[in-house]
């Protein structure tokens, strides 16, 4: 495959419209995003007209034919893109034809058309269409014009552009606006939704067309957002997930005696307050844990004496399981057994002076 390396010169037929416009000043801003799609598209379509056009030929290769093959797909798509109008008109009169009015769309559908016109008859009758090795020799052809250069992307973007305007009719992604003196053009340029812009946001270099900002800075990655957690600090929106999962502090978590009972969930920066809301309810599981015999009853009245014992700082202080465990059976060593554990010794002591009067 020897693809040529001669780029191909300003379109005759377009240099010939230029000469006979009118004297007006015409703004040429268009959409830089669509028109650097349609330019995207255009190479894989002169590819794919040529890997299909030389297939079964051992006389002609890809490369052989690109250049006449470029001319001819121009021609074409400047006349398919010159007559849309008349053919949207005879498509819409068809109610079982249904097609897409954004320009992408449109030429896409011009070059697909060009590539098959272009298809020779080994092609046509063979499996070759279907075939994996298809797709890879168009693939490695489009590399191959890419690395040396053939039909590069801001000429493909100048017939591009030509191509746009001839199919948006109703002027959404080109400006239509006319001005008598260059001062107005120029005025009127500055201003233009079509205008070229930068994003102002530090470290994101993307260039768009002003119609975009919006949509660029509601997924610009660079962007300085406040937390979505509601903390105090502001992230840009790539870091936004590996703060909240890590280093926010209002980043929710199981609460620290969720192993004994406790199903909230809360900010980490609020353990503290929960904690000290809470602690009623932490001695009761801890307690539970420690007293699994013991009533309900008693082990609510055991709470009550250890929040009205002078170490109440103590259990205050305790933020997890183990502390608070720690701190409570220190404070039970001093208040003593509670009535169901005296209950149940004074039981054992009963059953064993039985047991031992009849073995007796």
């Amino acid at each position: 495959m020897d693809p040529p390396v001669t780029d191909l010169g300003p379109n005759k037929k377009i240099d010939e419209e230029l000469k006979g416009e009118d004297p007006l000043f015409h703004c040429d801003l268009v959409d830089s995003e669509v028109i650097h799609k349609i330019a995207q598209a255009i190479l894989p379509g002169l590819a794919t007209a040529c890997v299909d056009n030389t297939t079964g030929d051992p006389f002609r290769s890809p490369g052989s034919v690109a250049v006449d093959m470029r001319k001819e797909m121009v021609d074409y798509l400047t006349l398919r893109s010159e007559t849309h109008i008349a053919e949207t008109v005879i498509e819409k009169n068809d109610l079982d034809v249904e097609t897409s009015d954004h320009p992408t769309d449109i030429i896409s559908d011009f070059i697909d058309d060009f590539a098959i016109s272009k298809r020779n008859l080994f092609s046509r009758v063979s499996g070759w269409l279907l075939s994996e090795r298809r797709e890879d020799k168009i693939d490695d052809f489009v590399q191959e014009m890419e690395i040396n250069r053939f039909w590069l992307m801001d000429r493909r973007e100048a017939i591009g552009k030509n191509l746009l305007k001839n199919v948006d009719f109703k002027n959404l992604f080109h400006c239509k606006m006319k001005f008598n003196t260059a001062e107005e053009l120029a005025e009127h340029s500055s201003e233009c939704i079509f205008r070229s812009t930068r994003c102002t946001n530090d470290g994101c270099s993307s260039n768009f067309c002003a119609l975009h900002l919006g949509k660029h800075d509601a997924v610009c990655p660079y962007k300085v957002l406040p937390c979505e957690q509601k903390c105090s600090e502001s992230i840009v929106r790539r870091e936004m997930d590996r703060h909240c999962i890590t280093v926010c502090p209002m980043k929710l978590v199981n609460c620290p005696f969720h192993l004994v009972g406790c199903q909230y969930s809360i900010p980490c920066c609020l353990i503290d307050k929960h904690c000290s809301e809470f602690l009623h309810s932490h001695l009761l599981y801890v307690l539970e844990t420690n007293h699994r015999e013991a009533h309900w009853e008693d082990l609510s009245h055991r709470v009550e004496l250890l929040e009205k014992s002078s170490s109440l700082d103590l259990l205050l202080e305790a933020r997890d399981v183990k502390s608070l465990t720690v701190a409570v059976k220190e404070l039970e060593a001093k208040i003593g057994p509670s009535e169901s554990e005296i209950s149940n010794k004074d039981t054992e002591t009963a059953m064993t002076v039985a047991q031992e009067s009849n073995e007796t």
